[in-house]
């Protein structure tokens, strides 16, 4: 995979850095450049940073923040079974619960919402943080709907997180899946409020809650492009009309 000539592999968290010093200096900058690659492309072309971090994985499979960034490259590509594996790898080096509630999602991608759900009652969740803890709260509600409970999954989303009126990182995903819950049980009044409340706390535009918000409204929105190209093909219609007439 071709590294672009602005990578140096310094790009890096430090603490990943310090990790890769237990590789060859040279060995240690590969890595370190397939890395970069992963984080820069994973949002964007999530297929491409797979590949990348599956270089990664070639060069220095015992280092836990390889298994983790492929980890998430996998998961970025909905590679559920071996973002798994690759999660359950990085937490047996480290030994932290940060990635459980993605462990726990990627059983939901597995079609078992079930050991999500017993993921999210494990001892694990209580050394997460506040974030994690969220996150968890979240698989949980997803799980629920995957089993068609849609009331334990609202019932599963409400929290002193989502009753605060204090803007948290986590604070829009969770009062859009609150709304999101609300909307697929039918309580369409409920879903616009929420929906309503994410949008103040979507600060970073991390969802879709503006435009939820204006569907429920029954607002439309054309795109201007297009409504230009239509405009222009009126009037070239109008126009050829005219000469008609004229001839």
């Amino acid at each position: 995979m071709p590294i672009p000539e602005d990578v140096t592999g310094e790009e890096i968290d430090k603490d990943v850095r310090q990790e890769l010093q237990s590789l060859p200096k040279t060995l240690a900058e590969d890595v370190a450049k397939n890395l970069v690659m992963v984080a820069r492309l994973i949002d964007e072309d999530p297929e491409r940073a797979y590949a990348y971090s599956r270089v990664a994985l070639r060069l220095a499979s015992r280092v836990a923040a390889v298994r983790e960034a492929a980890g998430f490259a996998a998961y970025a590509t909905q590679k559920y079974g071996e973002s798994l594996a690759e999660f359950r790898a990085a937490r047996r080096m480290t030994g932290t619960v940060e990635l459980w509630p993605l462990m726990a999602d990627c059983e939901r991608g597995l079609g078992r919402p079930e050991k999500a759900l017993d993921m999210a009652g494990a001892p694990e969740v209580q050394k997460l943080d506040k974030a994690g803890q969220v996150e968890m709260r979240l698989v949980a509600a997803g799980a629920r709907r995957d089993m068609g409970q849609l009331d334990a999954a609202i019932v599963t989303l409400q929290s002193p997180e989502l009753a605060s009126n204090s803007v948290q990182p986590w604070t829009a995903r969770l009062r859009y899946a609150y709304a999101d819950a609300l909307l697929a049980a039918g309580r369409e009044g409920e879903a616009r409020e929420w929906f309503a409340k994410a949008v103040e706390a979507d600060r970073d535009g991390s969802t879709d809650a503006s435009d939820r918000l204006a569907e429920l409204d029954g607002v439309e929105f054309m795109d201007a492009f297009v409504e230009d190209e239509d405009q222009n093909g009126a009037d070239r219609d109008e126009q050829g009309a005219q000469d008609d007439d004229k001839d």
